[in-house]
């Protein structure tokens, strides 16, 4: 198991099988973001995709994405789905 120093979580965590993207991005997010951090982000990002009706086709609405997972991923106040509320762990 590969592991990397995550940096949602500050700590060694499993890292990604291969590169999410072609390219330095997706090199870099190999590199620093763990396994569950990507999991957790593309779960937002799809709910994100929904309540923004986003054309993933339109340049701005992947730079609005590609913003919001450099905030997600350093846990600044990054966009949060109206009405969501989180199940109980």
């Amino acid at each position: 198991m590969r592991t990397v120093n995550c940096i949602k979580y500050k700590q060694q965590l499993e890292g990604l099988d291969r590169p999410p993207y072609p390219g330095p991005k997706g090199l870099e997010i190999y590199a620093s973001v763990s396994k569950k951090a990507w999991i957790e982000w593309t779960n937002h990002q799809t709910m994100l995709i929904n309540e923004k009706h986003l054309n993933m086709m339109d340049p701005s609405s992947r730079a609005l994405l590609q913003e919001e997972m450099i905030k997600f991923m350093q846990s600044n106040d990054y966009a949060k789905v109206e009405g969501y509320v989180p199940p109980n762990k």
